[in-house]
């Protein structure tokens, strides 16, 4: 404890923020952009072909001063340096945290404990790229001698929601003859719906589970041989059906997968900064190794930019930081994710896990209890749904809700004028945010005086806008390493472990206890509260159970 810095929240940098913010909380936008009409063509950032406008949020370039020195005190960019150097930032596991060498080039030097991993990771990719064009050409066939037609991940968090997110998002690219699905909740109808219609003869398992021990994957991956000897009838067709990535051979060999079909990674690699991973494994054979390596490519992109562009031009440090403004100035406890296109529409919960599995922490690197907010709540869906259910909030509403906006020029399919009518939306829901409706507009609409306060919009609602000219691999790289690292900056600030989760687990450990009292003959003890014992018994009779 004697080495930890100050409290972030105690510094000048804090308190000065504070101050300021005490100083600009009734400045509307209106003021700002009548008082600067140069605001739009400043407050904006390209980097590859990410074009993001921060124009429309509630600060000045006062504040944004205020905002690096606050990253300067917490020493950001030493925490970034360390991380790129292999230190082990992940400071209560003792780890590094290395995901950006999972697109780092051969040749580029990544070191864990003075070991290359560079040549580790260009390893397995050659081999997720063979296996990949074995399965996608029809030369990996089943048991019976069938093609595969259906390729199933089982895996659950960041083996899940990466693959699960980026498959939808890059849908245009997937082969057209093999359908890739994902099974998570170890709810049974879940893996019930996703396979009662398939042929086990034609499907492919990817059991991705590092230590496969998880008990909703194994749960799953368990069911899933079940289910397909119950048709093929030979053990020996696990083999030709069932792949594994993972690191531990013994337990992947005891299932029956060939150790010659595990994919591995590393200590190094947390679940949720994994899917450029082997954990990607099912995302490649949908779209293809060259596909999967112009992702890999957006990604170093941006990775790069991150690494190298001044703060006051490095686009996760000014996004982060608006986040911390907004967080920790204005009490905003939330951010919208509203992504302008159907690809999208597993984009905000994989940000969900993103931010709130990194940053959703109370106790900061040095083992103290942190004295400020930390953690946006993200949330969100595609728009223009979200237009016709909690855009009302948003506007009308008491909360102060800042909003990202993520549109595309030209989408994967053109049907009619829809995209134009899109993206009049994206373009129109920010500056209705931003600027929204006086009492004498509305008057002058000729709408009746009774109605002119519900008719009102205050305005002053904060928002980014991100547009780029196509959802292709390369772009989807970039948008995922930049709140990748947008989530670094803000941990960062907050003095917390952006890389651990001990918080996922202690529910699993009390459900590990709780499986053979649901399950048992006899009435066992319940040594519970008195409300989950009840619950408990109320359940074990509706299944007949003492």
């Amino acid at each position: 404890m004697s080495d930890a810095p100050q409290p972030i929240e105690q510094s000048t940098e804090w308190w000065e923020l504070a101050a300021h913010q005490a100083e600009i909380a009734d400045v509307h936008l209106r003021e700002l952009f009548a008082a600067d009409p140069t605001r739009g063509d400043r407050l904006n950032i390209e980097v590859g072909d990410l074009y993001v406008d921060y124009a429309k949020h509630r600060l000045s370039d006062e504040t944004l001063t205020k905002l690096f020195a606050l990253a300067r005190r917490a020493d950001v960019e030493g925490l970034r340096d360390a991380m790129w150097a292999g230190e082990h930032i992940n400071v209560t596991e003792d780890r590094a945290v290395l995901h950006i060498a999972l697109r780092a080039p051969k040749g580029v030097v990544f070191t864990d404990e003075g070991h290359d991993v560079v040549p580790d990771v260009h390893e397995v990719l050659d081999r997720m790229a063979s296996f990949s064009n074995r399965v996608r050409s029809g030369e990996w066939v089943g048991h019976t001698g069938k093609r595969i037609r259906t390729v199933i991940n089982i895996g659950i968090g960041g083996s899940d929601l990466g693959p699960r997110m980026a498959h939808e998002a890059l849908l245009p690219y997937a082969q057209e003859n093999i359908d890739v699905r994902f099974v998570s909740n170890v709810d049974g109808t879940e893996f019930y719906e996703l396979t009662h219609d398939l042929d086990p003869a034609e499907t492919l398992f990817i059991i991705a589970s590092k230590t496969f021990t998880t008990l909703e994957t194994m749960t799953n991956a368990h069911s899933a041989r079940d289910w397909a000897l119950a048709s093929l009838g030979d053990d020996a067709a696990i083999a030709k059906h069932f792949v594994a990535v993972s690191t531990n051979a013994t337990e992947v060999e005891k299932f029956g997968i060939d150790t010659d079909n595990m994919f591995g990674f590393w200590d190094w690699v947390g679940g949720r900064y994994s899917y450029d991973s082997a954990i990607g494994l099912s995302l490649m054979i949908a779209i293809g190794p060259e596909n999967f390596t112009e992702m890999l490519e957006g990604f170093r992109l941006v990775d790069e930019h991150f690494r190298t562009a001044p703060m006051e031009q490095n686009l996760p440090f000014i996004l982060g930081l608006i986040g911390v403004w907004y967080n920790n100035f204005f009490g905003a406890q939330t951010l919208a994710v509203l992504p302008y296109s159907h690809y999208l529409a597993h984009l905000t919960p994989y940000l969900q896990q993103l931010a709130m599995e990194s940053n959703g922490k109370s106790t900061d690197r040095w083992g103290r209890t942190v004295g400020t907010q930390t953690g946006e709540i993200v949330w969100g869906q595609p728009g223009t749904n979200g237009q016709h259910a909690y855009y009302q909030l948003i506007h009308q509403g008491t909360k102060l809700i800042p909003a990202d906006f993520i549109g595309l020029v030209s989408p994967a399919h053109e049907v009619g004028g829809h995209q134009d009518i899109f993206m009049a939306n994206f373009f129109a829901q920010p500056e209705a945010l931003a600027f929204g409706r006086t009492a004498e507009q509305v008057r002058a609409d000729g709408v009746p005086e009774a109605q002119v306060a519900a008719r009102t919009f205050a305005g002053n609602h904060p928002t980014t806008s991100i547009m780029v000219p196509e959802l292709s691999p390369k772009v989807l790289g970039q948008l995922i390493a930049t709140y990748e690292h947008k989530t670094f900056v803000q941990g960062a600030v907050w003095g917390i472990d952006s890389f651990d989760q001990w918080g996922v687990e202690l529910g699993k450990k009390l459900a590990q206890a709780i499986i053979p009292e649901l399950t048992a003959d006899a009435a066992p003890a319940l040594g519970h509260d008195s409300s989950t014992s009840a619950l408990i018994r109320r359940y074990r009779k509706g299944r007949g159970r003492a």
